[in-house]
């Protein structure tokens, strides 16, 4: 009951720090201790510095012994390497979804479709944050592949936040979040080549998106948020 209890615990934290960095409200570059987030999250600092580990492996945060923790910088090159392994990974695991979703797992993607496009919509970017946390987690459970599904949650909290940063600078808010429900609506119908066609045109979307903040001369980058290491892409 223990070891379920610190899991669950362990579980919360990371949730919560998660979603804190995802959305910007531990900043890139700021330095924080497992102290303070313990009494943030009314958390002991076991469960605490788990989670840190997790996202440290996630390249979220930095673990600097004796020094603290830094919130990960933003860094768009990095982001369009990740994206080259995402355009692969994730069509495997849409696809795969597609084929192997219950009727009542294909109703739930039905029903996240439905959310999406009243996002798309309304253009509202924090409720699709939230949607697309929801979608990346059906997706991962439904594709049934373990080894897909640890890849692929490696790359969600870093694309998550990368986004935040930067839509309100884009025009491109509606059709994104539409990408995003076509996947969904083809793994509601059980269509793989749909899926994966959709998954393409997604990456092609945010890509595009990622490769225009480059020339981004305000905002995160220019203010000392974000980094963009000379390497070629």
């Amino acid at each position: 009951m223990k070891d379920e209890s610190n899991s669950t615990q362990m579980s919360k934290a990371y949730a919560e720090l998660e979603r804190r960095i995802v959305s910007l409200q531990l900043l890139p570059g700021e330095v924080v201790s497992e102290n303070t987030l313990s009494r943030d999250l009314s958390m002991g600092r076991t469960p605490v510095r788990e989670a840190l580990r997790e996202l440290s492996r996630e390249g979220l945060v930095v673990i600097m012994p004796k020094r603290g923790v830094v919130i990960a910088e933003i860094d768009v090159v990095r982001q369009l390497r990740l994206l080259e392994f995402r355009r692969v990974a994730e069509r495997f695991v849409v696809e795969s979804a597609a084929r192997r979703a219950s009727d009542v797992e294909k109703r739930r993607f039905a029903n996240l479709t439905s959310e999406m496009l009243r996002a798309s919509i309304a253009e509202d970017g924090e409720t699709f944050l939230d949607l697309d946390r929801q979608f990346n987690e059906m997706v991962i459970e439904v594709s049934r592949n373990e080894f897909a599904a640890a890849s692929m949650r490696l790359s969600q909290g870093l694309s998550r936040r990368f986004w935040f940063a930067y839509y309100r600078h884009s025009d491109n808010l509606s059709e994104t979040i539409r990408l995003h429900a076509e996947i969904a609506k083809a793994i509601s119908l059980g269509d793989p080549e749909a899926a994966g066609t959709g998954l393409n045109r997604l990456i092609d979307n945010v890509e595009a998106f990622t490769r225009a903040t480059l020339d981004f001369e305000s905002g995160w980058l220019s203010s000392g948020h974000g980094s963009t290491e000379s390497d070629d892409i």
